[in-house]
């Protein structure tokens, strides 16, 4: 019985590592990202993207395109994330089915973490090159250090031809031309698969001894001494100078082979230019704001003032990466994802231009699936309940100018 009872618990144990390395080979594909979970008023609260441009909606392996475009760090970020003075730019893809070939905030590249400022809008751009085929949702994204990623609006890029071809060369500082994606491949194959056979030679030793049962009744009984032997000692520091010996002697032929390196780069960049944005000659106060549930609609009494000295009129309002529009006034031209553009999405009660001086109290309604679809709705139940965005405004000869608003949103069931 009690042979019958070693023999099961040494098959179950072998049984649970095979299944824990069967696990460590397989990766379901992932093909989106989890932005709708984000809570709302980080996406409308933080950084708002706007003029993004995803170069191209196909690409071959090997190939490249670019993300461009705007951010605004709102200048009314919420007190619960830590504010933008590490900040990395990123980009937000399931793995790497792209490589990062250059990213530059302000025509400045930044392969490094940036502090951004509250209140100021920056232009980037972001090269990236295809790895793997397939359909990825490519997404802007900001990681803050505190605040963690805030992820940007997406687009759905369509990646062809095959993995294998995929190429990155690159020149070292001392003029070597390597391939990165096959760069001393062999090398990591090998101390892989050795590490991992010490690792089985360890479990290897203790598995053929008395497992759990015999050794929990062991120390039951007071026994527990008898269950580590002499020769167990001298095998386990058999294992630990082996390791030691060959970490050591790994890194001096590193060293000896490689005798110029270069540390990972951690500093942080500061001063990064920003836009200097014209100050706007329209002045907006929010009287109230409520999303109507029912509707799935936000509606907003708004008082605008046109200090300009040419008539305006509103053309979007902008938030989370969300776009309502006015048709009528401002129209997207840029391919921007339609699950994210509401061309009509946008209603004015009195939309006429506003004339130079001239105040108008005004109600605006941004009605549109995606307050619900991207889970935007869920900022009513926020213990500070207050929503963000931009307004964009058009004048006769297209010229556009970019207002920032925030107020306090209650919501309305009927």
């Amino acid at each position: 019985m009690k042979i019958l009872k070693d023999k099961v618990a040494k098959l179950s144990f072998v049984a649970l590592l095979i299944t824990i390395t069967a696990a460590m080979f397989y990766a379901p594909t992932a093909s989106a990202h989890g932005e709708k979970s984000q809570a709302a008023f980080m996406r409308m609260r933080t950084i708002h993207w706007f003029d993004l441009n995803w170069s191209k909606e196909e690409v071959v392996v090997n190939d490249t395109m670019t993300i461009s475009g705007k951010f605004f760090v709102f200048s009314g970020w919420p007190e619960t994330v830590d504010k933008p003075d590490i900040s990395f730019l990123n980009i937000g893809i399931p793995g790497p089915v792209f490589i990062r070939a250059g990213s530059w905030i302000g025509g400045q590249l930044v392969p490094r973490s940036v502090q951004l400022e509250l209140g100021e809008t920056y232009e980037f751009k972001v090269l990236l090159k295809a790895r793997r085929p397939g359909d990825w949702h490519v997404h802007t994204m900001m990681n803050v250090k505190g605040g963690g990623p805030i992820i940007g609006p997406g687009k759905w890029v369509t990646v062809t031809g095959s993995m294998s071809s995929f190429t990155n060369p690159i020149t070292t500082l001392t003029g070597q031309t390597i391939d990165l994606e096959t760069y001393n491949l062999g090398n990591t194959y090998f101390w892989h698969a050795a590490w991992y056979g010490i690792g089985l030679l360890w479990l290897a030793y203790w598995v053929r001894k008395p497992l759990f049962v015999p050794r929990f009744l062991a120390i039951e009984a007071g026994k527990a001494d008898s269950l580590i032997t002499g020769t167990d000692k001298k095998v386990a520091m058999g294992f630990g100078v082996g390791v030691i010996a060959i970490v050591a002697m790994s890194m001096a032929s590193t060293n000896e082979s490689y005798p110029i390196t270069t540390p990972l780069q951690a500093g942080l960049l500061r001063g990064i230019k920003s836009i200097e944005m014209p100050v706007p000659t329209v002045a907006v106060k929010i009287e109230d704001a409520t999303y109507r549930v029912p509707g799935r609609a936000m509606q907003m009494t708004m008082t605008i003032t046109n200090n300009g000295d040419s008539a305006i009129r509103l053309g979007e309002f902008n938030t989370a990466g969300v776009r309502f529009m006015d048709a009528a006034v401002a129209q997207d031209e840029t391919g921007y994802p339609d699950d994210l553009l509401a061309e009509e999405g946008l209603t004015v009660s009195d939309n006429s231009p506003i004339a130079p001086g001239q105040s108008r109290t005004i109600q605006v309604t941004a009605s549109d699936a995606a307050w619900e679809v991207y889970r935007l709705a869920d900022l009513i139940y926020d213990p500070d309940s207050r929503f963000a965005g931009l307004l964009f405004f058009y004048d006769q000869s297209g010229n556009r100018q970019m207002v920032t608003i925030d107020a306090p949103l209650i919501p309305s069931f009927i």
